[in-house]
């Protein structure tokens, strides 16, 4: 699906972030209906690290919270979305641009809306591969993500 006038603002907004600026990495496409993103980390100078790849700060904060964003978004207000913990394994060193693909499906959302039916909260592990132009998977993070419902008095 193409992005809509409101994602391709909402991407320059959050490139433009000074947080996620510093990061190096930049969203290149948020889906109109937010169950997608791509970004991307060139080497660059300030994404470089000591031995001339791309350093894993840059890797890990480019990642970070692109998809604790894309759940608030797609579960709306009635729910609480947190970051729980992250993990990140270095595979092959980042010699040139790097890109990673979020997905959350129409599945997933309803297994959390069900499970938070049952209990007070979840949490969910989502993987994420930093991939290099030739596929080689160069670093792989799994982002552990606190779910709950809003109480609405």
């Amino acid at each position: 699906m193409p992005e809509s006038l409101q994602t391709r603002i909402k991407r320059w907004m959050y490139n433009f972030y000074p947080v996620y600026r510093r990061t190096g990495a930049r969203i290149d496409y948020i889906d109109a209906s937010w169950r997608e993103i791509r970004i991307s980390i060139p080497l660059r100078f300030w994404t470089r690290n000591y031995y001339g790849t791309i350093s894993g700060i840059c890797m890990f904060g480019g990642v970070d919270p692109i998809y604790m964003v894309m759940l608030i978004r797609l579960l709306g207000p009635d729910y609480v979305v947190w970051d729980k913990e992250a993990a990140i394994r270095f595979i092959k060193p980042g010699r040139n641009k790097l890109v990673a693909e979020f997905k959350i499906n129409d599945d997933e959302l309803n297994h959390i809306r069900q499970s938070l039916e049952a209990r007070p909260s979840v949490t969910r592990t989502y993987h994420v591969d930093l991939v290099d132009a030739q596929g080689t998977v160069c670093a792989t993070v799994d982002k552990v993500i606190h779910i709950k419902k809003r109480n609405i008095q």
